[in-house]
């Protein structure tokens, strides 16, 4: 927590008591029943986590992405679907914060703040994937009303979010195709429906749905912002920070895994001795530990460059890309290192295995973040500081 001011990381070490007092204990059982951590929300709304984004004056502790990186490393640490349930939250936060009119954020952003309003944001489309201009979702002006049509896929916290920033097409004829694209902060009503809950790998106890769009009515002030055809680019710098939150949910489930195998390589013997004397189980945890930390400074780095208001898509891309990899390897290497143990439900590393995909494939598959990487290296011509 290097440079963080005192009371930033008071912040973090709060979080991480919360984790290990109140996350840790409960959330093997709640994930294996895939249940939803009600009170472990409601203690992350008490410690205003739902408002790291918000400042003054509708909330009451705005932090610096730097901040916010490491609170979310923590909440995954515990349970990867505590940070998923808090992620597209502050990205809505933001988008409204940076881009909405005065009488949204006087409107949103108090009630986003205590977590009394829970936000999602509604990008991907069945069949999409990746390519967000392609989208299908439209929202026709008919007098002082948007008619809203179309679907949405793979959107969490979508049953109990009371606020959607939805991306959709309000001029389908534009030229080119992201000219066209609006943000609408959509409540829910009739001709909104939360079709049903995805099953998934990991990523348990949260909902990830599907949503449709019959003939709803939105007002025309739910237009983020004062005028259409923004919010593709609205979007994509919001993205910088939702990405700088996948990257450190990677952090937190790859130091899980770490620091189990660490512990478990220390009280397992084998031979006669700790396993982690056998060199083979001591450079797994080498590795681990220098691609986490390495990961992990990656991450920060283009925190401080959002922080700095410069444009982080490069970064946050290699921090998401980097970070996810990273994760996904460490948690494989954690079941190496538990051998049976850890293919077995009653340890934590299997869960780990499986939560850990979800972090290369969502907000921009790494496919698309190399895309997104080589094409701004293209442009700036150096990585130099």
């Amino acid at each position: 927590m290097e440079g963080l001011p005192e009371e930033e990381r008071a912040i973090v070490e709060l979080v991480r008591e919360f984790v290990d007092t109140s996350v840790k204990p409960v959330a093997h059982d709640l994930e294996q029943a895939n249940t939803y951590p009600e009170a472990l929300i409601d203690a992350m709304k008490e410690m205003g986590v739902f408002g790291l984004a918000v400042p003054e004056p509708w909330g009451e502790a705005s932090v610096s992405a730097s901040c916010y990186v490491l609170v979310t490393e923590e909440l995954a640490r515990g349970w990867m679907s505590l940070a998923g349930a808090m992620g597209g939250h502050t990205v809505v936060a933001k988008l409204i914060l940076d881009h909405g009119t005065a009488e949204q954020k006087d409107t949103y952003l108090p009630r986003l703040a205590t977590g009394e309003l829970r936000a999602t944001m509604a990008l991907t489309e069945p069949g999409g994937g990746s390519d967000l201009q392609a989208m299908r979702t439209t929202a026709r002006q008919v007098g002082d009303h948007y008619v809203v049509n179309g679907s949405k896929t793979w959107i969490t916290n979508a049953r109990r979010a009371g606020l959607v920033a939805l991306l959709c097409k309000t001029d389908p004829r534009a030229e080119p195709a992201h000219r066209g694209i609006s943000i609408l902060l959509v409540e829910k009503g009739e001709g909104f429906e939360v079709s049903r809950d995805l099953p998934k790998l990991g990523y348990k106890g949260v909902e990830s749905c599907e949503l449709s769009f019959d003939d709803m009515r939105v007002p025309v002030g739910a237009l983020l912002g004062e005028k259409e055809g923004a919010g593709f680019g609205q979007m994509m710098r919001g993205l910088e920070i939702g990405r700088l939150q996948v990257a450190a949910r990677a952090l937190g489930v790859g130091r899980a895994a770490l620091e189990d195998s660490l512990r478990y390589a220390q009280e397992r013997e084998s031979f006669g001795v700790p396993i982690w004397k056998h060199q083979s189980i001591g450079n797994y945890l080498a590795d681990m530990a220098t691609q986490l930390l390495a990961a992990r400074q990656l991450t920060l780095a283009a925190a401080r460059r959002y922080d700095a208001g410069e444009r982080a898509d490069m970064e946050a891309g290699m921090a998401k890309l980097f970070a996810s990899e990273t994760a996904m390897k460490i948690a494989l290497d954690a079941v190496r290192i538990h051998g049976g143990y850890g293919y077995s439900t009653e340890f934590d590393v299997e869960r780990y295995f499986r939560d850990a995909p979800l972090m290369i494939v969502g907000e921009g598959t790494n496919e698309i973040q190399r895309t997104v990487i080589a094409r701004q290296l293209v442009k700036r011509g150096s990585v130099a500081p």
